[in-house]
């Protein structure tokens, strides 16, 4: 790799970094993801990223062209392919020729008959409930090399945080709304009965507790009884 390459790659690494830390879709950094790994990894003719849930639902994202989205498709249709095993077990999985490929023959014969020659996925850590990996796929064999899976792999890195880091942002945002609505009921229990707070929000517990229903699905209902 050459020093003005890496000095390209030092740069774009620096703007993804910055990506991770800006409150953004998890889709929008994906798809940036994906475009760079287009644009910093010479021989790749699209990218895309495949998500597989432990119940064998699937979801084929921030793809480059409708390429990925059928390449995904035949992996989950064959239970079988490069994409596959990144995302369930290994961390790097290369095809140099899918002509010759013998690891997964169903895929490997669709791959080639839609054009498909040369592919390189990464595994992306995700979570306990979902798998996930980015793939990179050439129609010429033999695209990619050693500094492909180098690159390849801080991409990867890179997504991996991106998805982590809008799930804490989700959870963190789930959970002041339920503080929000809890506080509104809790509001309006004490206009109502005339309690303070601290009796109002022992009044939201116990009805909670004695109808086995989530305390912000009781608050929820209190906030709706206010308009009756």
């Amino acid at each position: 790799m050459t020093a003005p390459h890496n000095h390209e790659l030092a740069q774009r690494m620096a703007r993804l970094a910055r990506t991770v830390a800006i409150p953004r879709s998890v889709d929008d950094v994906l798809s940036d993801v994906t475009a760079e790994a287009m644009a910093l990894i010479p021989g790749t003719d699209a990218a895309g990223i495949l998500f597989v849930a432990k119940d064998g639902a699937f979801e084929s994202v921030a793809g480059t062209s409708e390429l990925p989205h059928q390449l995904d498709q035949l992996q989950m249709t064959f239970r079988e392919g490069p994409c596959l095993e990144a995302a369930l077990s290994e961390p790097v999985v290369r095809t140099d020729d899918f002509r010759a490929e013998t690891r997964w023959p169903k895929y490997s014969a669709a791959a080639v008959e839609i054009g498909v020659l040369s592919g390189l996925s990464f595994k992306l850590y995700t979570s306990s409930r979902t798998a996930g990996a980015l793939n990179l796929f050439a129609t010429v064999p033999n695209a990619f090399d050693e500094n492909a899976e180098t690159v390849g792999a801080v991409l990867a890195a890179h997504a991996a945080a991106a998805i982590l880091a809008s799930r804490h942002n989700e959870q963190l945002e789930s959970a002041l709304a339920s503080r929000d609505r809890i506080g509104q009921a809790k509001g309006i229990i004490m206009e109502r009965y005339g309690l303070d707070d601290v009796a109002a929000f022992d009044m939201l517990r116990r009805l909670s507790q004695d109808s086995n229903t989530r305390l912000v699905d009781i608050a929820a209902r209190v906030i709706d009884t206010r308009g009756g």
